[in-house]
């Protein structure tokens, strides 16, 4: 018989820690005068589930998790934590539906940025930084998913990072406490150092944080319904070195960090994802420079910055591009589906997964060039095994109908067909902001009816889990093995 026990001991133990994570926004609160009660009743309460939840599954605790109880931790992480996280967003002064709490929460955690809430400006200060430490806690979260749980599930090609000297095969709890502490010394002093650049150029203090909680994770909430569009040039360019940073594989900072200076140069992920980013630069560059008469240094900035955000998933805007004409929108459509690396913050297909894919390709046209010769595929100088190959064509086949499915899906529920088809790739990609005057750069989610933001939430959780991750718990087969 399946055990539960264990699974719900480590959700138990991770619901407590969200409800610790209220008591910033609390003090925040607290000294501001801005009904801080909010904040200790929702912590109080989500504590009190968490504690009883351990409580309850303390003796059901194991030393390994059988590969069903993974998945099932891997998913259910990502369900129950939004839960939670919505109760804030329910009892604050945004005075929501539990629909929009819930949507909101989902957004921040899984770190798309779509947000269903306008006048950000008015909001306290306590509302404004839990929003940014959703993404934060997201953020941390998925890097030690994509380089722990995925690769051990065997996900869309993820088990090509298991020789990164992040085996764990048998120990998967262990190991990823111990995988965690190293990031997460990286990712707090990115952080930091975000948040001292932000506040060198410009911003204040508490939006510096709060920035710097969102850019890291590249989740994309703002303090402002402006986005980033008020800000100088300087903190804009802050904004596109974090996000990039954000965005490359945190083991290589690891490595880095361990002696090996030339991890992140020689990691073909990083370099490619470094290009693709300067190749669509100089072409949107360009392109704002002609068409739109551009000064030189405007359009190279906007580009670069609106650009970076997108691919990255991290979803701020410093322009409303829908008003740069349909090759560039149709432009930061398909970067979107694009993403940054594994084992980053980053969202969407990821790089290694076009890399491989070309690849294949390049393989196939070899085989037929010469039938009788042997072509072996390779990514980073390493064999690409049959699992993996399969693993990824399996990936971007489900990725698409996914994505089909949730555009019909969207567009029964009265939405029109850009609307559908930008929103449901927003939320499968984790990107944030859609196309069209709704739920485009200068938009927001909130004006969608409910049903089209629970399957967009449910969009989010299979999108940040790599689809098959989820996908797996429902299949009958899985359980039988």
């Amino acid at each position: 018989m399946f055990d539960v026990r264990p699974v719900g001991y480590v959700i138990g133990w991770m619901v407590i820690a969200l409800g610790v994570a209220m008591l910033p926004p609390f003090l925040v609160d607290f000294f501001n005068d801005n009904s801080p009660w909010v904040f200790l009743e929702s912590a109080a309460v989500t504590i009190l589930i968490g504690g009883f939840t351990v409580l309850a599954t303390a003796n059901g605790v194991t030393s390994r998790l059988s590969i069903q109880q993974t998945f099932l931790l891997t998913t259910g992480v990502w369900v129950v934590l939004p839960v939670f996280g919505a109760v804030p967003f329910v009892l604050g002064a945004t005075d929501s539906s539990y629909t929009d709490g819930f949507f909101e929460a989902m957004s921040g955690l899984t770190t798309t940025g779509s947000t269903v809430f306008s006048g950000l400006d008015q909001l306290p200060q306590g509302l404004l930084l839990w929003r940014g430490l959703l993404q934060w806690i997201g953020g941390i979260g998925i890097i030690v998913v994509a380089m722990v749980f995925l690769p051990e599930l065997r996900v869309g090609g993820m088990q090509v990072f298991r020789t990164e000297g992040f085996d764990t095969m048998g120990k998967i709890l262990p190991r990823a406490t111990q995988i965690s502490s190293s990031i997460s010394s990286i990712y707090l002093g990115l952080t930091l150092a975000c948040m001292l650049a932000y506040g060198l150029t410009g911003m204040s203090w508490f939006e510096a944080t709060v920035h710097a909680l969102t850019t890291v994770s590249t989740g994309g909430f703002g303090t402002s319904d402006t986005s980033f569009a008020t800000y100088s040039g300087a903190t804009q360019y802050v904004a596109v070195v974090f996000m990039i940073l954000a965005a490359l594989p945190f083991v290589r900072y690891v490595q880095m960090i361990a002696g090996d200076r030339l991890a992140i140069t020689r990691d073909a992920q990083s370099r490619a994802f470094v290009i693709t980013i300067l190749v669509l630069v100089a072409l949107a560059s360009l392109a704002l420079w002609n068409t739109l008469d551009h000064g030189v240094e405007q359009a190279f900035r906007e580009s670069l910055f609106n650009i970076t955000s997108i691919i990255s998933g991290t979803g701020y805007a410093s322009a409303d591009y829908m008003a740069w004409g349909p090759f560039l929108v149709a432009v930061f459509f398909f970067i979107g589906l694009i993403g940054g690396c594994a084992g980053s913050t980053a969202c969407s297909v990821k790089i290694f997964r076009y890399q491989i894919l070309f690849a294949s390709v390049k393989l196939q046209l070899q085989r037929i060039r010469s039938p009788h010769g042997v072509f072996v595929p390779r990514f980073e100088g390493r064999r690409i095994g049959e699992d993996v190959l399969s693993s990824v064509m399996s990936f971007f086949v489900f990725f698409v109908v996914t994505l089909g499915l949730f555009t019909v899906a969207l567009a029964l529920t009265g939405l029109d067909f850009i609307t559908s088809l930008s929103g449901a790739a927003a939320a499968l990609g984790n990107i944030g902001p859609g196309l069209g005057d709704e739920i485009g750069p200068s938009g927001n989610f909130g004006g969608l009816n409910d049903t089209a933001k629970w399957l967009l939430s449910a969009a989010m959780l299979l999108g940040r889990l790599e689809l098959l991750a989820v996908f797996a718990i429902f299949t009958i087969k899985f359980w039988r093995d």
